[in-house]
């Protein structure tokens, strides 16, 4: 019988990962602060692609739809220890009314079809919270089990919020993992952190200070609660705004003007009532991304990389359950 490993020695072990739909990186960089090194990073967005390559030059970046990577063609990929990804918002089979709008549940299908080609040990996608809680979605959770099953995995749902993890962000996805038998009866879910996330004033406050505009204390006292879900956006229609009208109406409350993105912080000549309009980077600070994490691309091309990421922070907590099961 082999000896035990020493426990120093178990918490050390890195494991290898395929990340796919990856977006900005942000899941990948919080899988990274859990363990996970991705040996090939895909997205299908030439912007999201050079970013991740500006903050990460020694990941191998692929920038190419999902639905046509051949994994044989990249041997690297084969027997990974992970694969993940943070997948395009999948719609009901009920509202889906353009051509383009199947898109989503294309890419879904060929993540989980991804599975019998690697063999990896486990799975972590994450999506709309309705993939998991919403009958409308039943047909495509039976088959998203069903082919799970028959490959050898046990798939595992769970709806997590952000805000429960230290992101001042109302922010609820569908999480699914799916491991192998050997690691599946070590799993258990993140449990949530004891302590609550900061609000908006305390995340944001520094920067509305930054200038000497003469509202910022007030602000700050206003903004006393944690954030809406940043959206961002369609990349076929509209630009970058904080997103529908509710959303609007929530940020709104904060003291924020969110119908589109600022250029600038709120200089010294504004009045104290103003309401400051969010900048790319105070974006990026709601949904708990590392201030040197650099996006290339326009503003609304990097505010909609943002929008779509997953707060590292949630990633990291995922990513630790995941690793803890495969190093039991």
């Amino acid at each position: 019988m082999p000896r035990p490993r020493p426990a120093a020695l178990v918490e050390r072990r890195r494991f290898r990962s395929l990340e796919i739909c990856a977006g900005a990186g942000a899941q990948a960089l919080g899988l990274e602060r859990a363990g996970f090194d991705p040996v090939l990073v895909i997205d299908s967005k030439s912007d999201a692609c050079s970013t991740i390559r500006l903050n990460r030059p020694g990941w191998e970046v692929l920038c190419l739809d999902i639905t046509r990577f051949d994994p044989h063609a990249h041997s690297e990929v084969l027997g990974v220890d992970l694969i993940s990804g943070g997948l395009p918002r999948v719609k009901a089979t009920a509202t889906v009314g353009r051509a383009e709008d199947a898109e989503e549940r294309r890419i879904l299908k060929a993540a989980i079809r991804l599975m019998s080609a690697v063999r990896p040990k486990a799975l972590l996608l994450e999506n709309v919270p309705d993939l998991f809680e919403s009958p409308d979605f039943s047909d495509d959770r039976s088959w998203i089990e069903a082919e799970l099953r028959h490959a050898g995995y046990h798939p595992n749902w769970k709806v997590l919020n952000a805000a429960d993890f230290g992101v001042p962000q109302n922010r609820r996805s569908s999480f699914l993992v799916a491991l192998e038998d050997p690691y599946q009866a070590a799993f258990s879910w993140p449990e949530p952190d004891k302590l609550p996330p900061p609000t908006v004033g305390q995340v944001l406050g520094a920067s509305m200070s930054a200038h000497s505009w003469p509202g910022a204390e007030r602000w700050i006292k206003g903004a006393d609660r944690i954030a809406p879900a940043l959206v961002g956006g369609s990349d076929r229609r509209g630009g970058a705004d904080l997103g529908p009208t509710g959303s609007k109406k929530a940020w709104a409350s904060l003291g924020v003007n969110g119908s589109s993105l600022g250029n600038e912080l709120p200089e010294a000549d504004l009045p104290e009532d103003h309401h400051p309009k969010l900048t790319v980077d105070q974006a990026a600070m709601i949904q708990s991304i590392p201030e040197d994490w650099q996006f290339f691309g326009g503003k609304t091309s990097r505010y909609r990389q943002i929008g779509h990421a997953m707060p590292p922070p949630l990633a990291a907590a995922v990513g630790h359950a995941v690793a803890a099961a495969l190093r039991s």
